[in-house]
């Protein structure tokens, strides 16, 4: 690569050091809005920069690659989900694609078992008497939950993050169970005291809680369709911290609706930002705006890990982090 400094551009505001050092480092245009670029705006800032730096609400697919410029080398994407790159065509096209694994690891787990615990003791229609005013005081039978000790947790997808919510549902005296597209090496599995299920419609059937854990590839795809939905004991509860399009949001909503499912905590979203009216109106459902990450922390280690593949590449190197199509 030439020794000038290279041409970036970021699609979104960053964290201020995180601005600061790209600044120091790179020619660097940054973003002055905390709202996504258009696809117009994207697609002439590939056709100027040597880096494009963008986040998971930019979908860089096959067209939006076809108008990169020939100075697009790499995309050093900030967050850990690739899947709005279509990174085949990226390869194909002789741009390298990054991404900033491990640092979301314990915060998305954090979030997953926050929404295991606010599900299954029915912690949202609390806060939801307590906002309205509508709480009459202590009763037997009111708001009764389910005790997480002795319950099965049914992981789908046991990479990083499920093995941290493993560890954290441990700590609860929770027996876990996992299905993934390859066992874990027993040294991995046995101190999590788990139990590799090779049919998932096996584990589901038999689990009370069920995390969701998985990236979005075409196979995963609504993996949670509605007959595998029906697989679930009527009084199990359902989390998903990963990515929305690996549920079928609407049969999840009809589910819910007639009791088929005790309750669902959700951090994604099939359609993004667009939720499902119908999953709005729920009581026994929590919702959370995808924030996994929301970390001070987690944010600037995403930043620093897109400032080490950015100045790896421009040094001449492959970045570490750098993402390949068999990966996905």
């Amino acid at each position: 690569m030439p020794t000038s400094r290279l041409s970036v551009v970021v699609t979104r505001r960053l964290p201020e050091p995180v601005e600061t050092r790209m600044r120091e480092l790179f020619d660097v245009r940054l973003s002055d809005s905390e709202h996504p670029m258009s696809r117009d705006q994207i697609a002439a800032a590939m056709q100027e920069a040597d880096i494009l730096v963008p986040t998971i609400t930019d979908k860089i697919d096959a067209p939006m690659l076809g108008m990169a410029g020939e100075r697009l080398k790499l995309i050093a994407n900030y967050g850990a989900g690739v899947d709005h790159i279509d990174v085949a065509t990226a390869r194909q096209r002789g741009i390298l694609v990054s991404n900033t694994p491990g640092v979301l690891t314990e915060d998305t787990a954090d979030i997953a078992m926050a929404l295991i615990l606010a599900t299954a003791r029915r912690m949202a229609e609390g806060i939801a008497q307590m906002r309205d005013g509508v709480w009459e005081g202590w009763a037997p039978e009111a708001l009764l939950g389910m005790r997480l000790r002795g319950k099965r947790l049914g992981i789908l997808g046991m990479g990083r993050i499920g093995q941290a919510l493993a560890r954290r549902a441990q700590a609860f005296g929770m027996s876990v169970h996992y299905h993934n597209r390859r066992r874990l090496h027993a040294g991995l599995e046995e101190p999590l005291e788990a139990t590799y299920w090779e049919s998932l419609d096996q584990m589901v059937s038999r689990v009370d809680v069920l995390s969701i854990n998985a990236p979005h590839t075409p196979a995963s795809f609504h993996l949670l369709n509605a007959r595998r939905l029906k697989l679930m004991k009527p009084t199990a509860v359902i989390v998903n911290t990963s990515r929305g399009e690996v549920v079928d949001e609407n049969a999840l909503t009809r589910m819910l609706r007639a009791g088929e499912l005790a309750g669902a905590g959700l951090d994604v979203y099939e359609r993004g930002q667009g939720v499902n009216p119908r999953l709005r109106e729920l009581p026994n459902v929590v919702l959370l705006p995808h924030m996994g990450s929301a970390t001070r922390e987690a944010r600037l280690e995403m930043g620093e890990r897109v400032l080490v593949n950015m100045q790896t590449f421009a040094d001449g190197h492959r970045p570490p982090d750098q993402v390949v199509p068999s990966m996905l």
